[in-house]
């Protein structure tokens, strides 16, 4: 089937590294149900997780409040980032569950789906050229430079590149002003295709869409391990910053909220 998001027991879908995760550990053990639950959430609904199953790991990433007496006994709050880790369990790996919990990734989409993609993209405003061989984002003049649409594969190869790129241009300064070289020093340019590539497959996965894996990937993929090898917890700021691309541009094609 198509690329499906994670989703919750409520329905709800996993974000940032929580997809990467549960995509990871789907793809490994070979579920095809895109639902995910904890044990005590399966013996509430009044199933049981089967006996030898081994659970998936999810995290949680949150804030407590902390208060501290300086030298003149005056209180402060200081804020403290904290993440745990919990397991879930496949829905296939869980018996007694009502019929709905066991439904199947859903069946690749027509491509009657694509334009709805195409206008989701047109919404966020951006300027998207067409002509030569090269699909890249020109922040200089702020436009994404797309190679003609009969030159790729399928339609779904176009929409996942589409998608890569107009994630590198949320990164503007006037959007999210993305800017990695603090963090990544001389592999910023790495960590931006890091997330620029996550941001497709987010976006794919909400749009419906399920691109064709690229030749390309294999040498991205080098490039990638370098900086996930630097650094432990690359992958969390880059599924982050990814997951927060996805909602920008997402972000166009919602309508507005009333005043309140």
């Amino acid at each position: 089937g198509h690329i499906t998001l994670p989703l919750r027991a409520s329905g709800q879908p996993y974000r940032g590294v929580n997809v990467l995760l549960l995509w990871g550990d789907a793809e490994a053990k070979g579920y095809t149900a895109p639902i995910w639950m904890t044990y005590k959430q399966a013996v509430t609904l009044g199933a049981q997780v089967r006996k030898g199953e081994h659970g998936s790991l999810v995290v949680y990433a949150d804030k407590f409040t902390k208060t501290e007496t300086d030298g003149d006994g005056h209180e402060t709050e200081r804020a403290i980032p904290f993440m745990k880790g919990y397991t879930v369990f496949n829905v296939e790996q869980v018996d007694g569950l009502p019929a709905h919990f066991h439904a199947k990734a859903e069946a690749p989409q027509p491509v009657a789906r694509i334009p709805q993609a195409e206008a989701f993209f047109q919404c966020t405003g951006a300027i998207v050229q067409h002509g030569g061989n090269r699909a890249f984002y020109a922040p200089s003049r702020d436009f994404v430079q797309m190679p003609p649409r009969e030159s790729f594969r399928d339609p779904e190869s176009y929409v996942a590149t589409l998608a890569h790129e107009l994630t590198h241009w949320t990164a503007h300064a006037s959007r999210l002003a993305r800017e990695l070289g603090k963090r990544f020093g001389d592999q910023a340019y790495a960590a931006e295709e890091l997330i620029a590539e996550m941001g497709s497959a987010f976006l794919c996965a909400d749009l419906g869409i399920t691109p064709e894996l690229r030749e390309d990937h294999a040498a991205y993929l080098a490039h990638w391990l370098q900086v996930l090898k630097a650094d432990n917890r690359a992958i969390f700021t880059a599924a982050s910053q990814a997951q927060r691309a996805a909602d920008y541009l997402h972000s166009f094609s919602q309508p507005q909220q009333a005043a309140a």
